[in-house]
């Protein structure tokens, strides 16, 4: 029997504070089948962070090069800083089967989807209240209140945007919401669409009937 498949892209998003990143972390150590992408950003690493593990940290005129080169699968502008997504790992993992996980923004999402919309499953992660993310953001002590008062406020945009995520989670309770997302990761690794080597192995099993 083969084990032919098609790799997926899981996109997992959420207003800065609601838990994406450490659910993504989470995830992709449990599972080792599923690659974490790393994105280039412009912004100042945060205490803890490490280069080429949490982010690819760059210069903007770094950045702006590799944008112009098209080596980014989207980029966009978050919180006055820029993000990007590689290119070439998420078309070499989806060649060889593998599946990739990105911790990104809503626009980040729309641009994997709108490129790669057959192979991109989405889910958008809600947190319980804004007076919750408001502490979430301020118990990380690692911004200024000036910061954390217009994440909070860029907050109720991103939140508009779940209605375009094929999943959406509240963050009411961590192990909860790991909990769903993996039962999801799951879910989507088994679609038909997913799997070509069934087509083949059903004709076997047909045949081996008959």
């Amino acid at each position: 029997m083969s084990s032919e498949r098609r790799g997926l892209l899981l996109v997992i998003s959420s207003p800065s504070g609601a838990g994406k990143t450490s659910l993504s972390r989470r995830l992709a150590e449990r599972h080792p089948e599923i690659e974490l992408s790393i994105s280039a950003t412009t912004r100042a690493p945060r205490p803890g962070e490490t280069d080429g593990r949490e982010y690819h940290f760059v210069t903007g005129a770094k950045f702006n090069a590799q944008a112009a080169a098209g080596r980014f699968l989207e980029s966009a502008e978050v919180h006055e800083h820029l993000y990007g997504t590689p290119r070439a790992p998420v078309e070499a993992h989806l060649a060889a089967g593998r599946d990739m996980l990105f911790d990104i923004d809503w626009q980040g999402a729309a641009a994997i989807h709108e490129a790669l919309p057959a192979d991109t499953v989405r889910l958008f992660i809600l947190p319980p209240s804004l007076d919750a993310l408001a502490k979430r953001l301020h118990g990380r002590a690692q911004d200024s209140d000036e910061v954390i008062a217009r994440r909070l406020a860029r907050a109720r945009d991103e939140i508009a945007h779940w209605v375009e995520y094929e999943y959406v989670i509240v963050n009411d309770d961590f192990e909860h919401a790991y909990a769903a997302i993996e039962d999801i990761y799951r879910a989507e690794r088994q679609r038909r669409s997913r799997n070509p080597w069934l087509t083949e192995f059903v004709g076997e099993l047909t045949r081996d009937a008959g």
